[in-house]
């Protein structure tokens, strides 16, 4: 049986901040409670299994296109990866909330360059709230050679 992929819109869509602010940082936390953090991050792993993409670069795109924000590659080390994620949704996302989770954005990250490595991955956000950014850094351990699930195909985006 052949696996389906979800289907990516690349087209400029305009989203409304409100229902978005709404679904996301009021709506979520109200139902997950104390768990919220927990769960938007292996929901962020889950998405990135839909959403397989195969290049850091791809991910970037796919940053922008999901409305998560402005994801940009900060640096490489030999067992991390650091990312800043920014943008006119975040900054909003900070003046419309006082404690805004990026954990589903820290999730995504993870997962897809767990896919892109074959090493489990982890990641964590830092919160500059002055200049309304997030430093998400993702590390593997290099001994850890486990097989890691992979999908039948990536997505490429353009």
């Amino acid at each position: 049986m052949e696996k389906k992929q979800p289907a990516v819109n690349q087209e400029e869509e305009t989203i409304t901040l409100l229902g978005y602010e709404m679904i996301r940082d009021i709506l979520i936390p109200n139902i997950l409670g104390k768990d919220t953090d927990d769960i938007l991050y292996w929901a962020g792993k889950e998405l990135a299994r839909k959403f397989p993409l195969s290049t850091i670069e791809d991910m970037l795109i796919f940053f922008k296109n999901a409305s998560f924000g402005h994801l940009t590659f900060e640096k490489e080390k030999k067992n991390q990866m650091q990312f800043i994620l920014s943008g006119s949704l975040v900054s909003a996302r900070f003046k419309a909330s006082t404690d805004p989770s990026f954990k589903l954005e820290a999730g995504f990250i993870a997962e897809q360059l767990q896919m892109q490595t074959s090493r489990y991955t982890e990641a964590t956000e830092e919160i500059d709230y002055k200049k309304q950014l997030i430093l998400i850094t993702a590390q593997w351990d290099e001994k850890d050679t486990a097989p890691v699930d992979q999908p039948d195909t990536f997505i490429k985006l353009d």
